[in-house]
């Protein structure tokens, strides 16, 4: 765990995968950060690598995380990640372990260990609770827990995962913050997860397919930030 990162619950992560880029994604990053500031909310993005500098510098609030990254260090490697490079470039963290970019548990130990070296903070993506409880172990910063099958469906997780998955990470590691993510699609999915005890979750499709992500990334925000103050107030 990197230990000079902060970050506060309640959070969001917005992942545009390859679906937004530059120009177009910079328009919602900025419109991100003012929410952000609006509601007093962190907001992880994860842009593109090629847009991570145009991202950080153009914002404030918002914590730019690479999507991946991989555990060598500077030399050969061609078409890899470069820790040091995603670190240069303005990101703060980085993702690891997405549905779409599985990682043996090995290499997922490697790269936490690699963050923690050239300081970034990492967000793990899990799965089973096996795979949580394993993941917890690396002491990454954030958990993300999120049933593979249900990402891009619109459908979310039971309550029952949500809270068994929290139990877990706090029995191996208090530390570590967990997003509840997959099927997060409207402002009725951030209540439920909210009020279940999550610190944070995030949305990809239902923001970054909307006809109007600014709007929608603006709803989800505020009950976030309401969610949140009526489950801690």
């Amino acid at each position: 765990m990197y230990g000079n990162y902060r970050i506060k619950p309640p959070f969001f992560e917005i992942g545009p995968k390859c679906i937004m880029w530059g120009e177009r994604f910079l328009k919602l990053a900025k419109a991100v950060d003012r929410i952000a500031y609006r509601y007093d909310l962190d907001v992880i993005l994860t842009p593109q690598y090629t847009d991570i500098k145009l991202i950080a510098e153009n914002t404030e609030r918002v914590h730019v995380y690479a999507q991946h990254m991989d555990p060598l260090r500077p030399g050969r490697g061609l078409g890899s990640v470069l820790p040091e490079a995603v670190k240069d470039a303005g990101a703060v963290g980085v993702m690891l372990n997405h549905a779409e970019k599985k990682l043996t548990t090995e290499v997922i130990a490697e790269t936490v260990a690699r963050a923690d070296e050239v300081g970034l903070a990492t967000i793990v993506c899990a799965d089973s609770f096996s795979e949580i409880k394993a993941v917890a172990a690396m002491h990454p910063n954030l958990i993300v827990a999120e049933p593979a099958e249900l990402i891009g469906t619109g459908k979310t997780s039971s309550l029952s995962y949500v809270t068994e998955t929290i139990s877990i990470v706090r029995k191996t590691d208090p530390r570590i913050m967990v997003l509840q993510g997959a099927g997060i699609s409207t402002p009725d999915d951030v209540r439920r997860v909210i009020l279940a005890g999550a610190e944070a979750t995030g949305c990809t499709s239902g923001i970054i397919k909307n006809s109007d992500p600014e709007a929608m990334a603006e709803e989800m925000l505020s009950e976030l930030r309401r969610s949140w103050d009526e489950a801690h107030n």
